[in-house]
């Protein structure tokens, strides 16, 4: 007689991220796109959030969210906290403060979420020797952003909007995370301004890479100086607390505050808030998720 396989949780934290659960939601419902294929990255989950009442008959705005894993559902997440997209997002929409939308929750990859989330063009504006430093040992040798950004934009997005029934255009596409999130997040509507029309950067990780904190904010300064998208046609949206890792952002984002409004954006099409108190997780970030929502979801 066979004896039960008892598998140690390092081998259950091993099994392949097609066996996770599916979220349970208080709103809407989930539908997985499990493993979804890509040339450009591994393969990986969308957890698509569709709202109460979906039938496909009238068109949505759509929000892309990074680190999708962590967005709907407490009970299936590593540190037992969520963003509570589902309760958050479907409450704004049946109390009329946001248009029908539909979110695309990105998984992460885990192994490479560091290297895709890095926003790899930036790296051109600090030194060389920095620049070397950083790739080896905070990217693993390998910058990935470009990569990461090529999936969401000619593979995923085509694929959501062939699947679902949604508004295709710019001014109905968003892009939100949170940490390295919040960075690549500014990265994709820099360097995809006439796919995403707004961008929600939350707890935005301004030091980019450990032991480079001194020189990698001015590149993604000098990177944001080069690349924003018109302040006309896109909005933005930052924040920071400053407990925990948050404490190390308040500088930071005081000078990004400065560069943003040179570039011209005014108080329509960006929003900076600063949450004192609260630290650097999915608790602080749901407790505020309704702000940025309303921001970059305004009709």
């Amino acid at each position: 007689m066979l004896k039960p396989l008892l598998l140690s949780a390092a081998l259950l934290a091993a099994l392949p991220s097609f066996a996770a659960e599916v979220p349970k939601v208080e709103s809407g419902h989930i539908e997985r796109l499990e493993q979804f294929p890509s040339r450009f990255i591994d393969a990986r989950n969308v957890d698509v959030w569709l709202p109460a009442g979906y039938d496909g008959k009238k068109r949505y705005k759509v929000l892309y969210m990074h680190d999708g894993q962590m967005l709907y559902d407490a009970a299936t997440t590593w540190n037992k906290q969520e963003w509570q997209v589902d309760e958050v997002l479907g409450k704004l929409i049946r109390d009329g403060k946001v248009p029908d939308t539909i979110v695309v929750g990105v998984w992460n990859s885990d192994k490479y979420r560091h290297p895709e989330y890095f926003p790899q063009k930036a790296l051109d504006y600090v030194p060389q020797e920095a620049r070397k430093n950083i790739i080896e040992r905070a990217l693993g040798g390998k910058p990935r952003a470009d990569d990461y950004l090529r999936f969401l934009v000619q593979e995923l997005k085509p694929a959501i909007d062939k699947k679902y029934a949604t508004l295709t255009g710019r001014d109905d596409t968003a892009i939100m995370g949170s940490s390295m999130g919040g960075l690549i997040s500014l990265y994709a509507i820099s360097e995809y301004p006439d796919v995403f029309g707004a961008a929600g950067c939350v707890s935005t990780h301004w030091p980019g890479a450990g032991g480079q904190n001194a020189v990698m904010p001015l590149g993604f300064f000098n990177y944001m100086q080069a690349k924003l998208p018109d302040a006309k046609t896109h909005r933005i949206y930052m924040d920071h607390g400053d407990q925990t890792i948050d404490a190390l952002y308040g500088v930071h984002q005081a000078f990004a505050d400065i560069l943003v409004r040179e570039h011209g954006y005014d108080d329509k099409h960006f929003l900076s808030k600063a949450y004192p108190g609260t630290d650097h997780s999915e608790k602080s970030w749901a407790a505020r998720l309704a702000t940025p929502l309303e921001f970059l979801l305004a009709k």
